[in-house]
């Protein structure tokens, strides 16, 4: 009688010892935790950065609002880790518009290139009514219009004073935008006109008349011809001045 209640007992105790362990909650799995970026690998992400900020650098002396879209870099690259890349661009590149930005590290050795777009939001010179083939410009012809200046060809004006007083190589019609290079300059010097020689020198400067012999804008070469009947070159400037560097 004694075995059977003990043998009772003790099945009472597993029994209830099974119960408990089926009434404990649930504890939940653990997330396996996030895989580190392989050691010394390089952050792609970190050079996107490194082009926008080149072409950042490089667009601050553009007029108007600068905008920068840096293209995606192929997340299959493996590229070793680099304490300096370096941005770069190809010799003759546009740092606007859409352009290719090369980035490189010199040790260890590797470049790539990421495509981007520079957008120079911005006032830009048009004609307001026709114009006509070498007459020259003033203000009432000209008027301004707003857009993407990167997306135009080179030249583009954005002041309305760089182009008065210039004459069209051939004739616009309204609404053209003008480009320095369609333009000629308005002359400071003309053919026949008495103009002033300044020849410069280290630590020195002399002047002396002359007569221009052909037309030229500011910058430009003129050529002029003195007293003597000696024919000299140098540099047209407003006021009748043509400058000779010795």
């Amino acid at each position: 009688m004694k075995r059977q209640i003990v043998a009772f007992s003790l099945l009472s105790v597993l029994v209830g010892a099974a119960q408990a362990q089926q009434a404990r909650p649930m504890t939940a799995q653990a997330k396996p935790a996030a895989q580190p970026q392989a050691a010394g690998r390089q952050n792609l992400a970190a050079l996107r950065g490194v082009v926008e900020q080149y072409l950042q650098t490089q667009s601050a002396g553009m007029p108007g609002e600068v905008g920068v879209k840096v293209g995606a870099v192929d997340q299959r690259l493996s590229l070793a880790a680099c304490p300096a890349p370096e941005a770069f661009q190809q010799p003759g590149a546009r740092p606007w518009g859409k352009t290719t930005v090369g980035v490189r590290c010199t040790a260890p050795s590797w470049t790539i290139y990421i495509q981007a777009q520079v957008s120079v939001t911005a006032d830009y010179v048009v004609a307001a009514v026709p114009l006509a083939q070498g007459q020259p410009l003033d203000p009432s012809q000209l008027t301004l219009m707003k857009g993407d200046i990167a997306a135009m060809p080179n030249g583009i004006i954005t002041d309305v004073a760089r182009a008065v007083g210039r004459t069209p190589m051939v004739s616009l019609p309204a609404g053209t935008a003008l480009r320095i290079d369609t333009l000629r300059s308005r002359p400071v010097v003309q053919q026949g006109q008495a103009v002033q020689l300044v020849s410069r020198g280290s630590n020195f400067s002399v002047s002396g008349e002359a007569k221009a012999i052909n037309n030229a804008g500011e910058g430009q070469v003129a050529q002029a011809r003195t007293r003597s009947g000696i024919v000299v070159s140098g540099t047209a400037r407003e006021g009748g001045i043509v400058e000779v560097m010795l």
